[in-house]
């Protein structure tokens, strides 16, 4: 699923290796990633260290389900 089709406030999992914005950090598969929220073509989200981080809206991600 694209980043923009997530909700708010949600935990999900990079899909594949993608690229932020010029000087950003890059995301590498399967690195877990909380989705704040839409800020443009990018994202505002936060990675398990508490950095923030910009995602690309088109991103491909998948959810988090707690068990």
């Amino acid at each position: 699923m694209k980043l923009y089709d997530v909700p708010r406030k949600t935990w999900v999992v990079v899909q594949a290796n993608t690229d932020g914005p010029v000087a950003s950090h890059n995301f590498a598969e399967k690195e877990e990633i909380f989705f704040d929220h839409l800020d443009g073509m990018y994202s505002f989200c936060k990675d398990k260290e508490g950095m923030v981080v910009h995602l690309p809206a088109w991103a491909e991600v998948e959810i988090v389900v707690d068990n």
